[in-house]
């Protein structure tokens, strides 16, 4: 949980801006590093990330990337929930809690629940949907989509407040530590990394050691070959108040699938553009934006017409509460304040006799 360490921050001064768009950048640099683009001593830096960790109002997390699943390691599921009445919320705690459950927030429109959910395939994903989701009381029904390619995910996401200089020389840091490596299968020391990662993605390689059993020295070698070969993906998220987008609009499109490439790069282009993925379902098209207002998402429909005139959007939803993010447990104002460790690998609960 998030620790009492002042008030909690209703605005982001420049500093502070700077900070999480230098992490979002290059969320595992040193403070060292990072300080020396921003013009600060890395105990200043230090310590205004740590005020905004302790207050809930930014975090780093870490999610397998998309490559896992192309891989063959993984799969990607959008799950609808709709509950009895008078139980979302005990739904919904019992799903936060669930370590498959990436994402989960309470939405508008024909659902109560929308979810990402990761598993290691889809048998796997088959038995949580079957055993442990069924398994809960208030769950009236659920409808499953399978994603296709994921085009582009929030890690791609920036607040937009350093220049340009200083995000070049962040980026050529960053590039340095990406390789064309191949995607390999994980094992077991592997798998408990990225699920220690999920709850901290700054983590250092020491802390990491004792949680996984493992030397330093191994597990820097076995994060950084995670990471070179884009399995993992860590990311600097603020909370949404304090982002100047704090409203989330899902859209379920169809695309003519000729078309379906072009329609993709055009809209992955656009800022607001939180998430892009195909999705084999009744739908082909998944799109979640960051808006500024509920006037704004009216606003980007519209701009995302114009854009991409084959994507027919046939749902829409706006999220009421994000309850759950990257992993991450958050408030009715979208801060964070707990985290439940990933572990798409974990056999369901229920599954077991």
């Amino acid at each position: 949980m998030a620790q009492d360490s002042g008030p909690t921050p209703r605005s982001l001064d420049h500093v502070d801006q700077a900070l999480v768009h230098a992490l979002q950048i290059t969320p595992r640099a040193s403070w060292t590093r990072i300080g020396a683009v921003l013009g600060l001593d890395a105990v200043t830096v230090a310590r205004r990330w740590n005020r905004l960790v302790e207050t809930g109002a930014a975090w780093i997390s870490c999610h397998p990337a998309p490559v896992l699943a192309a891989s063959g390691q993984g799969c990607l599921a959008f799950v609808e929930i709709d509950c009895a009445p008078g139980r979302l919320l005990d739904v919904a705690r019992a799903l936060a809690a669930a370590p498959h459950v990436v994402a989960l927030s309470h939405v508008t429109g024909d659902r109560d629940l929308q979810l990402n959910v990761m598993a290691r395939d889809p048998a796997m994903l088959s038995r949580w949907v079957t055993h442990d989701l069924a398994a809960l009381d208030g769950v009236r029904a659920a409808r499953t989509h399978l994603a296709g390619p994921v085009h582009t995910e929030g890690s791609r996401w920036r607040l937009r407040a350093l220049g340009r200089h200083q995000v070049a020389r962040l980026a050529a840091d960053a590039s340095r530590h990406r390789t064309d490596s191949p995607a390999f299968v994980l094992d077991e020391l592997d798998q408990r990394l990225v699920t220690a990662l999920s709850v901290d993605g700054r983590a250092t390689y020491r802390a990491l050691a004792e949680q996984c059993g493992a030397g330093p020295d191994t597990v820097r070698r076995r994060v950084q070959r995670l990471f070179a070969a884009d399995m993992l993906h860590a990311r600097c998220e603020v909370a949404r108040p304090l982002s100047e987008w704090p409203v989330t609009v899902s859209f379920w499109g169809q695309v003519p699938a000729a078309r379906l490439r072009e329609v993709t790069r055009r809209v992955t282009g656009m800022r607001e553009v939180r998430l892009c993925a195909s999705v084999i379902s009744r739908h082909n098209l998944h799109l979640v934006a960051w808006v500024r207002s509920l006037d704004d998402a009216q606003r980007f429909e519209v701009r995302l017409a114009e854009r991409a005139a084959d994507l027919t959007v046939t749902e829409r939803a706006v999220a009421l509460w994000h309850m759950k993010h990257g992993g991450h447990l958050l408030d009715e104002e979208g801060y964070r304040v707990g985290v439940t460790p990933l572990a798409l690998w974990r056999e369901p609960a229920a599954s077991h006799p």
